[in-house]
């Protein structure tokens, strides 16, 4: 089997909500996504996709995704899409670094091996653990009484997970969490995620004016060696992130003790192949991972469901559906969230099959000579 070709969309993908903020004052209207078709001389088709939050969160943007496409897909052309290492080999030889545009294509790749073996992407990730998974509801950064309000109204919806977007005025987030925690019922767990947006002593000043409350603390500054004082100043459970790209940090942060949950992006480590192999990595070490991605759509949706449902039960703390945060729907067959829980399709492959008249012309092809 080859690649024979491979096909770039771009989509726009709405919030529900009309905007989502977060640490530093960032927010997004709507998200730039990417969409890769890669299609193989037997006639299987997959897709992959990759949807950067905005230009300023992680080194990665819509338009530089498609122009990193751009130079990898005609190295591409040919090569045999189900060899999942080797393929990775060639984008890494091709194109140094920039692992969110290597993801959607590794993705598109994950979805094919799983149409031509006849088996769901978690059945080839590891195997499918449980019926379903539990997953986390983000809560846009507002007042603290709007916050608060907007967790009662998710519960209400099924989810008992809350990631609580601060990162902002220290004596601000203070009363975000306390305002969070008062609404919250047995069984809810509340995280603080300041998405790098505090400096240490601000930091130090949120976790010791909520030592009292029941919550996790996720990535408050921007560096590693920031982020471990603050980690060594509270006994919080705590969560790392935007630094979390690649097995050298996990392996640092394991041997720091700098960390109890990291969340595994499926992007930022440039697709499932990678993902896979931190996440079988943070398995063997004990840690426990949220499985995500920067944004995306139904297409990504699926990617996380795959992973997150082939990761054992004890060792996933958590997942997040994308899907339902925006206005349009991409592909059919994704899935879709029952009472803040979600589960991987077990069809073939990724199971989706995108919508075309929402995909429309592709922005750029390449096709084997």
């Amino acid at each position: 089997m080859r690649i024979e070709g491979i096909s770039v969309y771009q989509v726009d993908l709405p919030l529900h909500e009309g905007s989502y903020k977060w640490s530093g004052g960032k927010s997004v209207e709507v998200f730039d996504s990417t969409i890769v078709q890669i299609e193989t001389d037997t006639g299987v088709v997959g897709f992959g996709e990759v949807c950067p939050l905005g230009p300023f969160y992680l080194p990665a943007y819509g338009s530089g995704a498609r122009a990193g496409i751009g130079e990898l897909a005609p190295h591409l052309l040919g090569e045999d899409p189900t060899q999942l290492v080797r393929l990775n080999r060639c984008m890494d030889h091709h194109l140094k670094g920039h692992p969110y545009v290597k993801s959607a294509l590794d993705i598109a790749c994950w979805d094919i091996l799983g149409q031509v073996t006849g088996q769901p992407v978690c059945t080839l990730l590891g195997g499918r653990y449980g019926k379903d998974f539990v997953l986390y509801r983000a809560i846009s950064q507002e007042s603290p009484e709007a916050m608060a309000a907007k967790v009662e109204g998710y519960r209400a919806e099924g989810y008992r997970r809350f990631q609580l977007k601060v990162g902002g005025d220290p004596e601000t987030d203070i009363a975000r969490i306390r305002s969070v925690s008062e609404v919250l019922q047995q069984g809810d767990v509340l995280i603080a995620d300041a998405n790098t947006g505090w400096l240490m002593h601000e930091a130090a000043r949120v976790v010791r004016a909520v030592k009292d409350v029941d919550v996790y603390i996720e990535q408050p500054c921007p560096s590693y060696e920031e982020c471990l004082t603050i980690r060594r100043r509270t006994d919080h459970p705590f969560v790392l992130d935007e630094v979390i790209d690649g097995i050298e940090p996990l392996l640092k942060g394991y041997a720091d003790g700098a960390m109890d949950v990291v969340n595994i992006k499926i992007s930022k480590f440039g697709g499932l192949t990678r993902a896979r192999q931190a996440r079988d990595l943070c398995v063997s070490l004990g840690i426990a991972m949220t499985i995500e991605d920067s944004w995306g759509g139904d297409i990504t949706t699926a990617a996380i469901a795959h992973l997150a449902h082939s990761t054992p039960t004890e060792m996933l703390f958590t997942a997040t559906d994308f899907n339902s945060y925006v206005t349009v729907s991409t592909a059919e067959g994704a899935p879709q969230r029952t009472g803040g829980r979600l589960a991987a399709s077990k069809e073939p492959g990724l199971g989706v099959a995108p919508k075309r008249e929402i995909l429309g012309e592709p922005v750029a092809r390449w096709v084997a000579r």
